[in-house]
């Protein structure tokens, strides 16, 4: 028995099933199959009774095509062609908009005027759309929103998360774009406005007039006005932002929270997803297990890689049989894949010894529709 045979089981049925269980956080890093997996996972719920909505974060808009749908926006849509024996399970897919996201939150945090300020102010716009971490705060922002809606009735949210750098981006988004409110800078460019009609806010305006003539010359006087009317306009919500996120930091602590990592048995993906597991710990986030996605099998692992290899080069020597020498050929690599793979297994698991695993093998072809996702589902379950 090896070490990757002994690590604990992940039971995805058992998960999916645990109606305590509300939310489910695919993450890991880019590359490994987070937004088939998600969903994946959200269908095979949804199939086995439970109302779910599948949140992602795919550029490619891969999740769109494999549950038949034309649009996939900022709405939870429902996903046709999703079965049940109980007929009580559902399906809704969205795709994260992250600009829109962030306009929704200023609309709902600031009265008609002052949101219009925000949202057609040029800083703001680039802040939106383009500022690092942004992505990853409003995946957790929407989590926020779409568990709080009193109008929706799902029972189980499945997020995908941002196809980032690192995984890690997920959870530390919120601090950066915190500090970056609460940054000097900031507070520096607000102070006037919050100390006007005092003697501490005339001192500080003279200060700032001496301050905005230096960035004046550096900046340029219609990007630092931009700022400066960004700032004003925006600083009644900062302290929504903070709340938010800390809202959101704490239901994903919550008993209700499962984090799922997926990750390829690569060196730098199963790395990634260690630092992860770590992580999860530290935090005191619920860590439900490890999906290793892609997995190298072979049907004749009894021909060793070895044999495959010496086989193929007396028939290559003799001259006979070109194409079986071939297919020797493949199987060895297969093989050779396959130990290394295993290998990279091992380590993780000797390393985190109590995170429960599932192991799902690489499909010959991509997932394009329910069918994909459902067989994705069967391995993911599998025994």
């Amino acid at each position: 028995m090896t070490t990757f045979d002994r690590a604990p089981r992940l039971r995805i049925d058992d998960l999916l099933a645990d109606r305590r269980v509300n939310v489910i956080v695919c993450t890991g890093s880019g590359g490994v199959g987070k937004t088939t997996t998600a969903a994946a996972l959200a269908l095979r719920a949804a199939e086995t009774g439970r109302k779910v909505c599948v949140l992602t974060i795919d550029p490619a808009k891969r999740l769109a095509q494999a549950m038949g749908l034309t649009v996939l926006d900022n709405t939870p849509r429902l996903v046709a062609g999703v079965t049940s024996e109980s007929g009580d399970g559902e399906l809704f897919a969205m795709m994260l908009d992250m600009k829109r996201t962030f306009d929704e939150v200023v609309e709902s945090h600031a009265d008609p005027i002052r949101a219009q300020q925000i949202l057609s102010n040029p800083f703001y716009q680039a802040l939106s759309s383009s500022f690092a971490g942004t992505q990853e705060y409003m995946a957790m922002e929407k989590l926020g929103q779409l568990r709080s809606d009193p109008t929706a009735s799902w029972d189980l949210i499945v997020v995908d998360t941002p196809p980032s750098r690192s995984a890690l981006d997920f959870l530390d988004a919120p601090a950066r774009l915190g500090s970056f409110l609460d940054g000097r800078l900031i507070r520096i460019l607000t102070a006037p406005a919050r100390g006007a009609g005092r003697g501490l806010g005339r001192i500080a305006a003279m200060g700032f007039s001496f301050f905005s003539g230096v960035l004046d010359r550096i900046l340029g006087a219609q990007v630092l006005a931009d700022l400066g009317t960004f700032v004003a306009a925006i600083d009644t919500t900062f302290g929504g932002f903070r709340e938010r996120a800390d809202a959101t930091y704490a239901l994903l602590q919550a008993r209700g929270t499962a984090f799922v990592v997926v990750a390829a048995p690569e060196r730098d993906a199963l790395r990634e997803a260690a630092y992860f597991v770590e992580r999860l710990r530290t935090n005191d986030m619920p860590l439900a297990g490890l999906v290793l996605n892609r997995v190298q099998t072979t049907l004749a692992s009894e021909l060793s890689s070895e044999q495959a290899m010496a086989a193929e080069q007396r028939l290559q020597e003799s001259g006979n049989d070109p194409m079986a020498a071939a297919l020797l050929e493949i199987h060895a690599e297969r093989m050779n894949l396959a130990a290394r793979q295993h290998h990279l297994a091992e380590r993780f698991t000797a390393a985190h010894p109590g995170v429960a695993v599932t192991a799902v093998p690489a499909l010959a072809e991509d997932v394009h529709d329910l069918d994909g996702l459902r067989e994705v589902g069967r391995q993911l379950a599998a025994k």
